[in-house]
Order: structure tokens, then C-alpha cells, then sequence
């Protein structure tokens, strides 16, 4: 994959924060998609922006923790187990022990769900951090993103 770091939301044609966060994944059933938005739902320009355009469907995050939301799924997907999305989903860091989401919430959209991977902001992500690797496997459809957090900084400062 190329370098895609940052945030991208739905309808933003792969733009955001600071670049798409737009990821192809590999499945093996023509009923899954090709294309998914990857979004570090977390990130003070993503909170403000939804706060900003009074977006009733964002999802809530705790301030604890680091989220990465997961856009453009089938609506015909069903996902009903949030604990085996959580044992198959890690942020991985060069030199560190990966991490697990504390917990995944499931959504339901009018155009599709969407999951959120919580992750504790106890296991911090620190200035040495320059590569955050998100991996998941939601049914057949497995995804992988690299966030750049160079790439991530808003008002001078890295947000996550």
C-alpha cells in the first residue's frame, strides 16, 4: 500500500485530514467492498468538524481513548459479534508491543455500519511513534492502513 496516512471520511472523495484514509481491502465475496474509509475518529480536527456541521450520526469517543472508525461497509453486512471484531483488529508500532481495542462499537447508518475501534490511551502513542500500522479483519474482509503521524498534526500539534 501506498503512503495513505491521515484521515478521510465519507463523501470527502478520499481528502480530510491531512490525506484519505481510503484503503482497499481483500476479500474473496463480490458482496463486500473494494473500498472502505479507514477515519481517526479521534482527531481534534475530525471531532470539530463533526461538531462543526452538527452531524448527529458521529460516533461518541471517550477522551481515553485512541478511535479508528471503519466507513463504507454493505448495509446488507451483518456484524453482531464486537468481541470477535475486537480479538481481530491491532495498531501496530515499530518496536512496540501491539495494541488491542478495549472495546468495538457497532453502528447502523442509513448507508451502512460503521465500526469503531476503541483503543486505550493508556498504551500512549509517543513523538518516537512515526508509522501507526491498523489491521482488521471484519468477516472475509481484511483491512490494513498505515497512518503517518508526521502527517497528522493540526495547530502545530500531533492529534490522534
Amino acid at each position: 500500500m501506498g503512503r495513505r496516512g491521515g484521515i478521510g471520511g465519507p463523501g470527502t472523495g478520499g481528502g480530510g485530514y491531512p490525506r484519505g484514509g481510503q484503503t482497499g481491502g481483500t476479500n474473496d465475496d463480490s458482496h463486500l467492498p473494494s473500498t472502505v474509509t479507514l477515519r481517526w475518529e479521534s482527531a481534534l480536527p475530525v471531532r470539530g468538524a463533526e461538531l462543526k456541521t452538527h452531524d448527529p450520526n458521529a460516533p461518541i469517543v471517550d477522551e481515553d481513548a485512541y478511535a479508528i472508525a471503519v466507513y463504507g461497509l454493505p448495509n446488507r453486512m451483518t456484524l453482531s459479534d464486537p468481541e470477535q471484531l475486537k480479538k481481530q483488529a491491532t495498531l501496530k508500532r515499530d518496536g512496540k508491543k501491539d495494541m488491542k481495542p478495549s472495546r468495538v462499537e457497532l453502528l447502523q447508518k442509513d448507508d451502512g455500519p460503521v465500526i469503531v475501534y476503541l483503543f486505550p490511551r493508556t498504551q500512549e502513542i509517543t513523538k518516537d511513534d512515526r508509522k501507526i500500522l491498523f489491521d482488521a479483519e471484519i468477516g472475509r474482509l481484511k483491512l490494513g492502513q498505515s497512518f503517518y503521524l508526521d502527517d497528522m498534526v493540526y495547530q502545530g500539534k500531533r492529534e490522534l
